[in-house]
């Protein structure tokens, strides 16, 4: 778990895969502050107030894996002295041009089913390094908070599905419906085909995930858009296996294209 936690810390930045985490932490918080500081405003020439640009990455990086809405963000920033909402627009669709954050957009298959679909994309850095960042964490602090590690996890596990389904000519999606089913990453490629995961950081979580998955595949139309090619659990350690239900238990170490 601790080597898991160093790694969402750390990030994938090839420049510092081989350095020492105390070293790696330093050079990414840098690179954030740097962000606000100067490359915000060469985006589009708008020179931008550093304090409100670091409360809005906080609250982002608070809000990862979550589908907070623009207004919760704001207010997430500073209950006292929330940001208005132009202002968080304008910086987020600043921080999506320097490739900074990259939201994960709603699947939409066809249902067989009548429930509809939530259209609400997930909110994500390009890497959960930096969400760590700008909470100032260390791998020992994240260790000590497993309901945000769990969700710097999966913004991980998102960030890797991501590398592999680009390889692919594939994009990765997620899903919610208005019966409150949820499921963590669709990747769907450019012919159709689609397969779908659950991401757990600890695999006592398996069985729930699992039976989201399950429901996901019954509920889609898959005379019109096919079977899944997989259903899995992405978890942050522990076995891979295939369960009797057909459901494959993926450890990360263990995740590739």
């Amino acid at each position: 778990m601790s080597n898991l936690a160093d790694r969402i810390c750390a990030g994938g930045w090839p420049g510092l895969m081989d350095q020492p985490i105390n070293s790696a932490l330093p050079t990414i918080r840098g690179y954030l502050k740097e962000i606000g500081r100067v490359d915000l405003e060469r985006v589009d020439g708008t020179r931008r107030d550093l304090a409100g640009v670091e409360r809005l990455l906080r609250s982002l990086a608070r809000n990862t894996a979550t589908y907070a809405t623009n207004a919760t963000l704001a207010a997430d920033s500073d209950p006292a002295n929330p940001l208005d909402d132009e202002t968080v627009r304008s910086y987020l669709g600043a921080l999506e041009r320097l490739m900074v954050v990259e939201d994960q957009p709603p699947w939409a298959p066809d249902l067989r089913s009548r429930s509809r679909l939530r259209s609400r994309s997930k909110r994500h850095f390009v890497d959960p390094s930096l969400a760590a960042a700008a909470l100032r964490l260390t791998p020992e602090r994240l260790l000590d908070d497993l309901r945000l590690m769990g969700f710097l996890f999966e913004s991980l596990v998102v960030r890797d599905l991501r590398v592999y389904a680009q390889a692919a000519d594939a994009e990765v999606l997620q899903y919610r419906d208005n019966t409150g089913l949820e499921v963590d990453a669709i990747v769907e490629a450019a012919d159709g085909r689609w397969a779908a995961f659950e991401v757990k950081l600890g695999p006592h979580q398996v069985d729930m995930a699992a039976t989201s998955l399950l429901r996901l595949a019954d509920r889609v139309n898959t005379e019109r858009i096919g079977k899944p090619q997989m259903l899995g659990v992405i978890t942050g350690f522990g076995y891979g296996y295939m369960r009797r239900d057909g459901v494959a238990v993926i450890p990360i170490g263990a995740l590739g294209p």
